[in-house]
């Protein structure tokens, strides 16, 4: 069970460990990387550092001539593709353009995501964080899964977060069709859906050399909060009635460049070659929330639920219905 493997190995990184030093004498030249959302917050960051190492990153972007802007001088305009997780037959025309590149993948890094945002239906009508947050990236993933190399290297990093702790996966109600919308409920959902998707991509690719892993990046304030009015933030306990952050904030909170790392380290850490499925935070293994303090439980560790073996072969065959059903 992946619960077995759930507890820290003393990596020697912790929680405010920078890029740079992730990936000292970590060589990723000829390397291939494939970075949703690589040019805002710390998917920018992830993409300068990987840069940095000598990867090719080509990143799929929402708002492409953002992307450009964002990454001139960092990555070549013709690595920048436009795509849109919301909208499969974007998400399908990105991966036929990858085909055509005809390159290996190394390493796909699922970053791009939507957070507490208003009620929205999107594709088949879809909950849009669901849909942005796992559908996507689902369909993503799996047209990319027979390009990936198979040296015994190539890994899967999907970005979870610690707010899967407010929910399971809804299976009776998972587009809120039943219930009042909760845009919080729907945000965990579909982060532990990030956690599954990894779980279930590692149990069938691991034969071939090809781990999975999902990532808690830390809390960080990036564009991500831009559904988010100061007084709300103010009440989660992230900032002050003036705007700054709160003493927790100031405490637990991570630079943009910080919140980088974990992913960085699941993407490259040659000690990870034959470990898989697992959730990962502060650059190490993450603790069962069963095994920590109460007090913790909110910020860290991870749930049984975001790694149940079970629930992420339901979960993809669920997710592999909705897409057939609209494509």
């Amino acid at each position: 069970m992946i619960s077995d493997l759930q507890r820290p190995t003393n990596s020697g990184f912790g929680q405010k460990t920078e890029p740079d030093e992730i990936l000292n004498n970590i060589n990723l030249d000829n390397k291939n990387i494939v970075i949703t959302g690589g040019y805002s917050g710390i998917g920018l960051e992830t993409t300068k550092a990987l840069r940095s190492a000598g990867a090719r990153t080509i990143i799929p972007a929402k708002r492409e001539d953002i992307a450009k802007s964002a990454l001139k001088n960092i990555v070549p305009e013709e690595d920048i593709f436009q795509m849109d997780l919301a909208d499969l037959n974007s998400v399908k025309k990105f991966t036929d353009a990858f085909h055509e590149l005809n390159i290996n993948l190394d390493i796909l890094i699922n970053n791009a995501g939507i957070m507490a945002c208003p009620e929205t239906k999107v594709g088949n009508g879809w909950e849009s964080q669901f849909a942005v947050n796992h559908i996507g990236h689902h369909l993503l993933t799996k047209e990319l899964m027979n390009s990936f190399n198979e040296n015994g290297e190539s890994r899967l990093v999907s970005l979870s977060s610690s707010a899967h702790s407010i929910s399971k996966i809804l299976w009776n109600d998972i587009h809120f069709e039943i219930s009042d919308y909760n845009k919080w409920a729907a945000y965990g959902q579909s982060k532990t859906a990030s956690s599954l998707l990894a779980v279930e991509f590692d149990r069938k690719m691991k034969n071939r050399g090809i781990r999975g892993f999902s990532v808690h990046p830390g809390g960080i304030i990036t564009p991500l909060q831009r559904h988010l009015a100061n007084e709300e933030m103010v009440a989660l306990g992230w900032k002050k009635e003036d705007g700054s952050l709160s003493d927790l904030a100031t405490n637990f909170f991570k630079s943009p460049t910080q919140g980088a790392s974990t992913t960085l380290w699941c993407a490259t850490n040659p000690e990870l070659n034959n470990i898989g499925g697992v959730f990962c935070e502060n650059c190490d293994l993450a603790e069962l929330k069963n095994n920590l303090d109460e007090s913790q439980h909110r910020f860290f560790g991870v749930a049984e639920w975001a790694i149940d073996s079970e629930e992420a072969i339901k979960l993809w065959e669920v997710t592999d219905t909705m897409i057939s059903d609209y494509l």
